[in-house]
């Protein structure tokens, strides 16, 4: 028996599982934010970010974000990334932001069941693509030379965050 029908077997599974790879793909790019969010602006310096409350994960946030511009009193999009003690995702709200709501980004654990939250702001149309899962992206990212450095999440913060993230989504 030859062997070249296996290998044309193989060569076909191996070439449907590297397609279905593709179609599976979880992450976005650049093209498909242009699809999903077209863009005429409603006002001078209108932008748009990705925003959801209290998601599943960052696919499913962004998979089905409002397609809205901001409100003209905000200016940054913010992001706050709940995780469990693996690293996997609990919880993604992101959101259009002020200054002040930017003042504490980065990350902190939660003590009661050992999960940890990052929090990032960004400055930008749809900038809060990817979520903060350590301290090297859990930054408040700007063009603006009037923000200093950021600062961590205070512990005070850091609770009324989760408390009022459980709240909304109840």
């Amino acid at each position: 028996m030859e062997a070249w029908p296996t290998v044309a077997w193989v060569l076909l599974l191996t070439i449907i599982a590297d397609w279905l790879k593709t179609i599976q793909s979880r992450e976005f790019t650049m093209k498909d934010i242009v699809l999903l969010h077209p863009s005429t602006t409603p006002h001078p310096g209108a932008f748009k970010c990705f925003t959801c409350q209290s998601a599943a994960d960052n696919y499913e946030c962004n998979r089905w974000a409002p397609d809205m511009y901001c409100p003209r009193d905000t200016r940054y999009c913010y992001t706050l990334h709940l995780m469990d003690n693996h690293g996997d995702s609990v919880s993604v709200t992101k959101r259009c932001a002020t200054l002040e709501d930017c003042v504490f980004t980065g990350c902190a654990d939660v003590t009661d069941n050992g999960h940890q939250v990052c929090s990032s702001c960004c400055e930008g149309n749809i900038c809060n693509m990817s979520v903060p899962r350590n301290e090297s992206n859990a930054v408040f990212s700007s063009t603006s030379s009037l923000v200093s450095s950021s600062k961590g999440l205070h512990p005070a913060v850091l609770s009324y965050i989760i408390i009022s993230s459980s709240i909304c989504s109840a």
